[in-house]
């Protein structure tokens, strides 16, 4: 099912806010955060897109991401509220085609063969991107402000996981860079590809 088509089967509803947030984290200890980035999307996949799904996932990435506070570094956000559902679907879509086309942000969703690389021989990246772009019904306060704070970034991962369990969710993307154990994401990268970031 399309992203139009999900939206336009909740038709009489008068608001969806759209907006997608970037959390840039920097340390030795943000890799693992790759594996949960990753498995999150394979299970998206193997569901085929299945909405229960990724949020359950969602849920998992925004625990993960407030649990990591300590080694969050930059953000941002934008987004927009709308009344009409194509339009919104339409900004989802528009969202989703920008965070893919950024730096290292192709997902390793490969199945688990069941070989072991030596994790000695990857180098490991001292940053990460994460990108978290959702549609939800009606009003969502605490997204609809600027996040490049600690304490309004954590009230809106914690909104999100709201959103999941009050069945408002009606689009949601994750997208990371990098994606791949291995790929580096160093300074001069951050600032080519995510200028919008502002330090915490």
């Amino acid at each position: 099912m399309s992203l139009r088509d999900r939206f336009n089967r909740f038709t009489g509803r008068s608001r969806f806010v759209v907006c997608r947030i970037f959390l840039h984290l920097a340390g030795d200890e943000v890799a693992p955060l790759l594996g949960i980035l990753n498995q999150a999307g394979r299970k998206a996949l193997q569901s085929e897109g299945d909405l229960q799904v990724l949020g359950e996932g969602l849920v998992e990435i925004c625990q993960s991401l407030l649990q990591y506070q300590t080694y969050w570094r930059s953000a941002a956000n934008e987004g927009d509220a709308i009344s009409d559902e194509g339009e919104a679907g339409d900004y989802v879509n528009e969202l989703f085609t920008d965070s893919a086309q950024r730096y290292l942000s192709a997902p390793e969703l490969e199945p688990d063969t069941g070989t072991t690389t030596d994790p000695l021989t990857l180098p490991v990246t001292q940053n990460l991107i994460v990108m978290i772009t959702i549609a939800a019904e009606g009003e969502v306060p605490e997204l609809e402000t600027d996040l490049a704070d600690l304490g309004a970034m954590a009230t809106g991962l914690k909104a999100i996981i709201n959103l999941h369990y009050q069945e408002r969710l009606r689009a949601i993307q994750v997208h990371f860079s990098p994606s791949r154990l291995g790929d580096e994401l160093n300074s001069d990268h951050l600032l080519e590809f995510f200028p919008e970031l502002i330090p915490l």
